[in-house]
């Protein structure tokens, strides 16, 4: 396992570079860049095709710096410069365990201040620049893949806040024990909840600006199934807990030309140190399990790739708005479903019998894309025809 990058590096290359990259955080925002890459490619298809349009928006300009902007600009700075200086002169504490020095009370207040100074001054003289003596409305024309990076970073912080609630609401013992570092800490992420809050927020921004809401997600179906698999990566080269249940199974001899990790994996050196001491070993991530188990994020990887390529193969042939989506949630809801039946997880016992949060969510997934094909397909179809006759 690679809990850092600079495992990883040490591994290839025999040299050990202290850099504060997690393995897991690595991926996901290399999953991020995918996902901009797709939904920016399917925007401009979609406004080529002229599903959505470009759209005029009112803009006040001359307007000089407020109060309030030069005030936000400043604490902004503080911030960034409180963390920066303590990260430059005390980089090995910071290297050591980035997540802990990030949301811990470390820093230099000298860098704090002296940036709050200069990006209140950078804000302040960008407006007194474009200062005009009486403010003027103009429009500006907005054109639907402009607005790209907007979405990512909603969904992505809606994604995470959304994440953070349902692993919390999975694991309320945990939460109760030590409710900041719950809330606080990277690890500890549901997607199905990231997926749920992220959707809301993301159709909520596309139908306020103008883009039809079953559209827009048809634009982020393939390039959620994609982002997915490869953060499914990262969960593997760190081993953050998403791993299967025990396999004590020897391996099928139809695998015998793949390696044994493909099939059964003890996870040595996981993120977590979960497990028992590795022989020999000396310092961080020492642990490994006492027992193999499936692992099931690279299955995830490998399937979710598939279905990504499934998707974007059929896009083009699908006209009907929001039954992209729809094959989407089913072919979701199905991996989800299935994978969950070797992955370790909390379940909930329910007229006697053990369902995971995902499970009963997958579940639903599976029956809302369902309902979405035959209403788009059959009943939607229908409703026109009899409104012509």
């Amino acid at each position: 396992m690679y809990p850092t990058i600079s495992d990883l590096i040490k591994d290839i290359f025999g040299i050990y570079i202290p850099l504060p990259i997690q393995s897991f955080g690595f991926f996901v925002a290399v999953s991020f860049l995918f996902a901009t890459y797709f939904v920016m490619s399917e925007m401009k298809r979609k406004e080529k095709e002229g599903l959505i349009h470009s759209f005029m928006k009112k803009v006040l300009k001359g307007k000089p710096a407020s109060a309030q902007e030069i005030v936000l600009s400043a604490i902004f700075g503080f911030i960034i410069g409180f963390k920066l200086l303590g990260i430059i002169l005390d980089y090995s504490e910071f290297s050591n365990n980035p997540q802990t020095y990030v949301f811990s009370s470390q820093g230099n207040i000298v860098g704090g201040i002296l940036l709050a100074a200069i990006f209140a001054y950078m804000r302040y003289r960008d407006k007194h620049k474009q200062k005009l003596e009486k403010p003027v409305w103009i429009e500006e024309t907005v054109r639907p893949h402009h607005l790209t990076g907007n979405i990512i970073l909603l969904g992505a912080l809606a994604g995470i806040i959304g994440a953070k609630i349902f692993h919390n609401l999975e694991n309320i013992d945990e939460f109760m024990a030590d409710p900041v570092e719950a809330l606080l800490s990277f690890s500890g992420l549901t997607f199905y909840g990231g997926l749920i809050v992220a959707a809301i927020t993301i159709i909520w921004y596309a139908k306020k600006n103008k883009i039809p809401p079953l559209v827009m997600c048809d634009i982020a179906a393939p390039a959620i199934m994609i982002a997915y698999a490869i953060g499914r990566i990262g969960c593997q080269m760190a081993g953050d807990g998403d791993w299967g249940i025990v396999n004590a199974v020897a391996k099928p001899g139809w695998m015998s030309f793949l390696p044994d990790w493909l099939w059964s994996y003890s996870y040595p050196h996981n993120v977590l140190s979960e497990g028992i001491p590795i022989p020999g070993c000396v310092g961080k991530h020492c642990m490994m399990l006492p027992q193999p188990v499936y692992p099931a994020p690279f299955y995830e990887t490998i399937m979710c790739t598939i279905l990504f390529l499934v998707l974007w193969f059929i896009r083009k042939k699908i006209k009907t708005p929001g039954v992209l989506f729809s094959i989407f949630l089913i072919m979701n809801g199905v991996e989800r479903f299935f994978i969950e039946k070797i992955r370790v997880n909390t379940k909930y016992h329910i007229f006697g019998a053990g369902i995971t949060q995902a499970e009963i969510i997958s579940t639903i997934l599976f029956f809302v894309g369902l309902a979405g094909l035959w209403y788009l397909l059959y009943y939607k179809k229908k409703k026109n025809i009899m409104k012509e006759v």
